[in-house]
């Protein structure tokens, strides 16, 4: 889960999308499906216990990726793969007569090998690194399917339930570029993450982010001054970055996170590194703003060298970060379905800033794709404080399964509103 940006369009329901979800919610099955959902929340809460209890640092998937593949096995799904960066999903067939789309969470944390998650409960408050991020979501992508199963819907369109691995910080969406590549035959993307069921979020803020890392001969402060330094480099390269202009519209950022280097403070630096990330809605500002970040690198580098005349000093770019941007309409039928389950629930829907999730990869390749909160509350997300509360978070589920039947259609009761890519 990351950030996001400006608020965008205002929300546009079709009359075609209006009548979809009033025959829907006029349909038995998912007036009962919605019911069963509510009266479910006491135990997507515990399966979201469970998971966030298994240890899963970004890279480090493998023990949870194990246990989400077992319970998907036990609820039947059919064609249950684990790929080879480590994704789990499998298929629920519908007719065929509909789109295919993923319903999927992020199986990775930001937190490092050995951090404590054992998960403390307060009532309906729940604490623990990754209880929100992204433990709520596999919960929900868990829940959907038992639903599915035990209502047997014989939908229209296919459903590909599952998780990515890498979703997280250096993991650079490497789960989910991975299933795109490996697959042609997916028509849109639903990410759950947590959050309001009210939120849609429908553009991916693109980042490129750098290693950087400055190197010289280094020597005695005292004796060997007039050798340039790797940090003094740094340094200027970092002046140079932060006196930079961007635009507010489309958002286009950048910033320093790391710096490290230096052995002692009597010595002339070595070495020195420093991560970059750069960020934009928009690929060819994000493109843009990259040129010029690294042409300001450069020219710190000639700088320090000219300044004790040598060339000594050379710095090494090393992209660690590609997260791709991208657009799509806020009247894309995938938006249209969201925001209509989230009226259907009594709620006013909004559409949400944008963000870097799994679905930066689809919607820039095309496809239609949204991220959707998974319900509840909850506070100190990246953090070892993380909470969350379950108080009515049923109607995150909820939300999930009218926007999926709503894309992919219920046999002899909706037709589906997205279509098949050619």
């Amino acid at each position: 889960m990351s950030d996001g940006m400006l608020e965008n369009k205002e929300v546009y329901i079709s009359p075609e999308v209006a009548v979809v979800y009033k025959q829907l919610l006029q349909t038995s099955i998912v007036k009962e499906g919605l019911v069963w959902l509510k009266e479910q929340n006491e135990q997507t809460l515990q399966d979201q216990i469970e998971l966030t209890e298994i240890p899963a640092p970004t890279f480090q998937e493998e023990m949870r990726g194990k246990e989400f593949k077992r319970r998907l096995e036990e609820l039947g799904l059919e064609n249950i793969e684990k790929d080879q960066v480590g994704n789990v999903f499998g298929l629920y067939r519908g007719t065929g007569n509909g789109p295919r789309i993923v319903v999927s969470a992020h199986l990775d944390t930001v937190f490092p090998e050995k951090t404590d998650v054992k998960v403390r409960r307060d009532g309906n408050k729940v604490y623990a690194p990754g209880i929100a991020d992204d433990g709520r979501g596999l919960a929900v992508v868990l829940t959907l399917l038992k639903l599915f199963n035990n209502f047997n819907i014989e939908t229209e369109g296919d459903i590909l339930f599952g998780a990515t691995v890498g979703e997280e910080g250096l993991g650079d969406l490497n789960g989910v570029k991975a299933l795109f590549k490996n697959r042609d035959d997916i028509d849109g993307f639903i990410s759950i993450e947590p959050g309001s069921p009210t939120r849609a979020t429908y553009l991916a803020t693109g980042s490129h982010r750098y290693r950087v890392t400055f190197r010289g001969k280094g020597g005695h402060s005292f004796g060997d001054f007039g050798t340039p330094s790797a940090i003094h480099a740094l340094g200027r390269a970092v002046a140079r970055i932060s006196d930079l202009q961007t635009p507010d519209e489309p958002k286009t950022t950048f910033t320093v996170g790391t710096i490290s280097g230096g052995t002692s403070v009597n010595t002339i630096a070595e070495e020195a590194t420093m991560l970059v990330d750069i960020r934009s809605t928009d690929p060819e500002e994000l493109q843009k703003l990259e040129i010029r970040i690294l042409e300001e690198i450069h020219t710190a580098v000639a700088e320090e060298n000219k300044r004790w005349d040598t060339n000594s000093i050379k710095v090494e770019l090393e992209q660690v970060g590609n997260r791709p941007a991208g657009t799509q309409s806020a009247h894309s039928m995938i938006v249209q379905a969201a925001t209509s389950a989230t009226k259907s629930l009594g709620y006013e829907p909004k559409l949400a800033p944008s963000s870097s999730t799994d679905s930066n990869v689809p919607i820039s390749l095309g496809i239609p794709a949204v991220t959707l909160g998974g319900g509840g509350m909850f506070g100190g997300a990246h953090t070892l404080s993380e909470y969350f509360d379950a108080t009515n978070s049923f109607y995150g589920p909820q939300q999930v399964f009218l926007t999926i039947l709503g894309l992919v259609g219920i046999k002899n009761g909706s037709d589906p509103v997205l279509p098949k890519r050619k």
